[in-house]
């Protein structure tokens, strides 16, 4: 958030206001901080009273469980990492459970545990990133099958626009190694579905991989779901004008939820 300071947050503000004024353009953030370090209760407090009630927290569970355990021998980390959360668990949107590429068919009866596991109160999300859970299968279909008997959400992952850009240097190359390139399979196994897509460093060429998803979200507005669309680009400094422009093409002028975010000088040759 420290890059938006000169962009769409005024240019006085501190990093400790970060949340804050995000929270007054957006109506939910991506926690990765969770992944790498458990917020203390002190913090998860401040972010609380930070933020406005509607507001929405999908926080990540922490590398230990997900990468370096990968799900086994991890009942009791997983229970004090809910109990860290349960005291704002009225904002959070979800939990999401990211797992790693080498994580694979031979690793459900874990994910099954797992998700036996985790108490109510909470939503829950997966990502995988195995190639044999794209492949429209049987592997596949037996991970859908695991999500929905439990009610817990697909994270879907788009990164069409992210590898149709072209070169592989700089921080754009970092990206790509670090983001999956799995085809884009859309389905809803609960309530909340989760999007996470990863645009082209070109903002007006997201428009031919994101229109789709117009139709989907609203969609699944009108089953009465509450998805979620997360925006990443290689530089994460303009990943808000991607998500302004995305709601703003919205068919109809009638987007569910309407940005309009503030500009300081150094943004006006955006458009």
């Amino acid at each position: 958030m420290d890059a938006w300071s000169s962009s769409i947050f005024p240019a006085a503000s501190s990093a400790a206001q970060s949340l804050y004024h995000y929270s007054r353009l957006f109506n939910s953030v991506e926690g990765n901080t969770s992944f790498y370090q458990i917020p203390d209760q002190a913090n998860l407090r401040r972010w609380q009273q930070s933020v406005p009630e509607h507001f929405r927290f999908c926080f990540k569970f922490h590398q230990g469980i997900s990468h370096h355990q990968l799900l086994l021998n991890v009942e009791q980390q997983t229970l004090d990492f809910l109990a860290r959360f349960r005291p704002m668990a009225t904002q959070i949107g979800c939990l999401m459970l990211q797992l790693p590429a080498h994580f694979g068919p031979q690793h459900l009866p874990r994910l099954q545990h797992f998700l036996q596991l985790l108490p109510e109160g909470f939503h829950y999300g997966v990502e995988v990133r195995h190639p044999a859970f794209f492949a429209k299968g049987e592997e596949e279909r037996q991970f859908n099958r695991l999500l929905l008997d439990r009610g817990v959400n697909r994270v879907i992952m788009d990164t069409r626009g992210l590898f149709s850009a072209k070169g592989n240097n700089g921080l754009l190359g970092e990206v790509k190694m670090k983001k999956p390139r799995v085809p884009v399979n859309v389905i809803a196994t609960a309530e909340r579905p989760i999007v996470r897509f990863v645009g082209h460093p070109d903002i007006p060429t997201n428009r031919r991989f994101y229109q789709s998803w117009h139709s989907k979200l609203q969609q699944w507005l009108d089953e009465g779901k509450t998805p979620f669309m997360f925006f990443h680009l290689a530089d994460n400094a303009d990943a808000p004008f991607l998500a302004e422009q995305f709601f703003q093409d919205w068919p109809k002028g009638s987007s569910p939820f309407a940005i309009n975010l503030p500009r300081q000088a150094s943004q006006t040759s955006l458009f």
